[in-house]
């Protein structure tokens, strides 16, 4: 009998978390690692044995939890999710290594909070009960607030941090109100007897208004995207990649609120193509405004996750197989790029490129590795991201040619205000002292940016096994929505 590799995945952190009090330092950031290296492990085997062609919902694992109200502890993956458990586990390994110089100076809460927000985000990509989904929606929320709030990088960071809160809390209340409609009526809060199970068109429009606000809030689409840029620039780059690099909201995006409410999606599937191609534009335009390297990032994120919408919303297979795989490579472009720049920060004191100039000469190493993050980002031949805005770009055009137009317009505006920025911070003249006399990448950051330029590359040349991992679910994400 196999043992329940879900729960162990998503408990695994948490039980660390809990240990890592207990501890000193330098032994629970080994513990954290250790904690870490086992969870990609576990999510390695449930990748390598996840049969794409087999039953949609795989590695089921259900016991009941609230019996009296129906609600279970139930796990399971499907080809949208399983590739976000390695995902995941990577990109906190790789933001737990940019720290490490930290040593003894960093607390033992840090390690801690860190690893609670590995488990919540596990859980978010494995619950398949909506109540369960909703309590790992909410717990994220802790560890995100103490981390920002202790270990800001600038002097409004606990200002900042209760903004977060706050908004993502008045996200949460009309989600629960979402997920108690959905129950009550078909009553189950069970994906997979959801799923069978549609509301009528008036209870759908209800449904897909809440959801859309909650997950909108997350993503973010415009214009509810102002906390972003603020967080960028305020949190630890650490912290940083790992919402930037694991667009939850967008992923509940496609798993639950167009799935659960698929006439009402059909019907007004212009509002997402609008929300998407707004956001596109703004993002791309957002880069321009700005000279700080962070917010730069935070904005080119914006304009990626609305070329994901916009894709989303045509409602095909394209379009959903197009949109999760473009958030798979935010994993490792985006998040990867914002953990170069901690490194960038700690070296320097900030990611501003006044402050900057020459980074090059004396980080060549750390140069080369943002800049091949950001042709990723940007949709380079050749890279991870390029397959998937190839096939969003594709959907888009079929669906509604003059959205598909200006998403090209868009991408092609991102990309040269990516480049602008690089240049002015990394080959501008070397005239600060801070940057002349910094440090390369050390050994453990230099293999971060070797796995980095390994996946990047690796999968924008050959992206077929990545890609034949999603194409079935999406294929049935989209007949589901015809039948």
């Amino acid at each position: 009998m196999m043992p329940p590799l879900l729960t162990l995945i998503v408990l695994l952190p948490l039980a660390a978390a809990l240990l890592s009090s207990l501890l000193p330092a330098r032994l629970a950031r080994g513990l954290a690692l250790a904690a870490m290296l086992l969870v990609l492990l576990l999510s390695s085997l449930v990748l390598f044995s996840f049969e794409p062609a087999g039953p949609r919902f795989q590695f089921v694992e259900r016991w009941p939890w609230i019996a009296g109200l129906g609600v279970h502890w139930s796990l399971a993956v499907d080809g949208l999710s399983v590739l976000f458990l390695p995902a995941t586990a990577l990109l906190f390994i790789g933001a737990l290594t940019v720290s490490w110089h930290r040593g003894a100076d960093a607390p033992r809460l840090e390690y801690g909070l860190l690893l609670a927000l590995q488990s919540a985000t596990l859980g978010i990509f494995c619950a398949v009960d909506l109540i369960l989904f909703f309590l790992f929606w909410e717990l994220s929320l802790i560890p995100v607030y103490f981390l920002l709030a202790r270990r800001g990088v600038s002097a409004d960071a606990p200002r900042v941090a209760a903004r977060y809160v706050l908004l993502m809390l008045a996200g949460g209340f009309p989600l629960l109100l979402a997920f108690i409609e959905l129950g009550s009526g078909a009553g189950s809060f069970d994906l997979p007897v959801l799923l069978e199970r549609p509301l009528a068109l008036d209870r759908q429009r209800v449904v897909l208004v809440l959801m859309l606000f909650a997950f909108a809030l997350k993503v973010p689409l415009v214009p509810l995207h102002t906390w972003l840029p603020q967080f960028a620039l305020a949190a630890p780059g650490t912290l940083t990649a790992v919402l930037l690099g694991l667009k939850v909201g967008a992923f509940a995006l496609i798993r639950l609120a167009v799935p659960l409410a698929p006439d009402a999606a059909q019907e007004w599937h212009w509002l997402l193509a609008g929300l998407g191609t707004v956001t596109l534009l703004y993002g791309a335009v957002g880069i321009l405004a700005h000279g700080n390297l962070r917010v730069g990032l935070a904005y080119a994120s914006i304009c990626h996750v609305g070329l994901a919408t916009l894709g989303l919303s045509t409602l095909s297979a394209q379009g959903v197989h197009g949109a999760i795989s473009l958030l798979l490579s935010f994993s490792v472009a985006a998040g990867g790029a914002m953990l170069l720049l901690e490194c960038l920060r700690q070296r320097t004191g900030s990611t501003d490129v006044r402050s900057l100039g020459g980074v090059a000469q004396s980080m060549p190493l750390l140069a080369a590795g943002v800049l091949i993050c950001g042709l990723a980002g940007v949709g380079m031949p050749g890279t991870s991201s390029f397959p998937a805005e190839f096939l969003l770009i594709l959907a888009a055009l079929d669906r509604y040619t003059g959205a598909g137009m200006a998403a090209l317009f868009g991408l092609a505006i991102a990309a040269a205000a990516f480049l602008a920025l690089y240049r002015k911070a990394f080959y501008g003249p070397a005239s600060h002292p801070a940057v002349l006399g910094a440090a390369d990448l050390d050994r453990r950051e230099w293999l971060v940016l070797v796995a980095l330029i390994v996946m990047i590359v690796g999968i924008g040349v050959y992206p077929s096994p990545w890609l034949d991992i999603v194409r079935p679910a999406a294929e049935a994400w989209a007949a589901a929505l015809s039948a």
